[in-house]
């Protein structure tokens, strides 16, 4: 896959809307002119044009260059930039025969893009929890760059309770064993929607906790962890529910899109040699990767720092209640995918180069955000065949409609702000 280059501008910039593929809209981005003011406004704003904020030279330098680096991207490098910093998870989705070299690009992304161990899971009917557990480790060292002085937050979870303290202490010799092993950074769950229930729920206490426990021990997660499920085919839910709900984002993947980290280690035989032993398999992590802590810190502060008017505000709780109403919507739409919504809208701004959340980040947020979450009901459970509606009407008008023709329909219902 070629990269391409962008021109960069000084201009703030918006997104198109009508790539379902592309994660952030770098592939889409066009200039915008911003009308300019000599003085700051001694109010808030009343809409999503907002000044963008003063800042020092040396801020503005360490900003362009992360921007620079986040711009060259892929849209796979990008959704895992995005869990990463929001400490969330993702689901990848791709053509059943794209399956093992998706499975490979995001080795390599954990690798050379993060500098991060990963370890590959691969799941089907027939998996155990024993299985699964024992998948999860690594047996590189822990990098430096993993307890690097950095804090990231919400850490406190990550202490084991008292109350399962002496589990840990129960064996020396198991706890010296767990001591070795050590869980890996970045977890690539390959068809997990194959594996059996407990196995799914196992996923979820690990995602929701970022600890495992095991007969003898409680096994923590990195701080910098991420868990990226890859399924195959299909639309909308397909792990479990509760599972399914904590996943951030979901993003396909066609084989069309390539998959650049291949290509540059397939043409670049001395990197091979030098990254992947071929005693075990394994690829090492970066020691220079293109992401490291730092950045993340630095791209969580400016996620937190981004403004959101109540214009935008009221079009997100708008597109919401047009998804809880639409006739073709089963379950609903959950408070977790709401609080992502929000979370995704707010941290794609300082990736275009923006401190203030536009319209169009928020149709593009709403993409990924519930593409995996919404459920297509059935013609016979639809609301309105209760109410005396011809069901094969009702099955006419829901033909062929898929999550991604829902959240269409609603974008384009809802009223924008201006």
């Amino acid at each position: 896959m070629v990269r391409h280059e962008h021109i960069r501008t000084t201009e703030p910039r918006l997104v198109c809307e009508d790539d379902r593929h592309s994660l952030v809209g770098f592939a889409c981005i066009v200039p915008i002119t911003v009308s300019r003011t000599s003085a700051l406004p001694s109010s808030p704003p009343d809409s999503h044009q907002c000044l963008i904020s003063q800042s020092t030279p040396d801020d503005s330098m360490a900003e362009e260059a992360l921007l620079d680096k986040i711009s060259n991207l892929s849209d796979l490098e990008l959704a895992a930039l995005l869990c990463l910093t929001n400490e969330e998870h993702c689901i990848v989705d791709t053509d059943p025969d794209s399956v093992q070299d998706l499975v490979h690009e995001l080795r390599l992304i954990a690798s050379n893009v993060f500098g991060l161990s990963h370890a590959v899971v691969d799941c089907s009917e027939q998996t155990t929890l024993e299985d699964f557990d024992n998948a999860l480790y690594t047996d590189l060292p822990v990098s430096p760059r993993e307890d690097s002085p950095a804090r990231y937050r919400h850490d406190s979870h990550l202490q084991p309770s008292p109350g399962f303290r002496s589990l840990s202490r129960s064996s020396p010799r198991s706890e010296s064993f767990a001591d070795s092993r050590n869980i890996a950074s970045v977890i690539i769950a390959r068809d997990l929607d194959e594996a059996p229930k407990q196995v799914q729920i196992q996923a979820l206490e690990l995602i929701r906790t970022k600890r495992i426990f095991t007969h003898t021990s409680v096994q923590n997660a990195p701080k910098r962890f991420l868990f990226i499920a890859v399924i195959a085919g299909g639309e909308g839910p397909r792990l479990s529910e509760h599972l399914n709900n904590y996943m951030f984002i979901s993003h396909f993947h066609s084989h069309e899109d390539g998959y650049p980290n291949i290509d540059d280690q397939e043409s670049d035989a001395e990197s091979i040699s030098s990254v992947v032993r071929k005693s075990d398999g394994h690829i090492e992590p970066s020691l220079n990767p293109v992401f490291t802590a730092t950045d993340i810190v630095a791209l969580q502060r400016l996620g937190d720092d981004v403004f959101m008017s109540i214009e935008v505000t009221g079009y997100i709780i708008n597109i919401i209640s047009f998804l809880r109403l639409h006739r073709a919507v089963s379950r609903g739409i959950s408070p977790l995918a709401t609080s992502h919504f929000t979370k995704l809208a707010k941290l794609l701004a300082p990736l275009h180069g923006l401190r203030y959340v536009t319209p169009s980040l928020v149709t593009l947020a709403a993409k990924k955000i519930y593409l995996h979450r919404i459920c297509i009901t059935p013609p016979e459970r639809e609301r309105s065949v209760q109410w005396g509606s011809n069901i094969d009407a009702v099955a006419a008008v829901l033909e062929g409609m898929g999550p991604d023709a829902v959240i269409d329909d609603v974008i384009g219902s809802v009223e924008v702000p201006l």
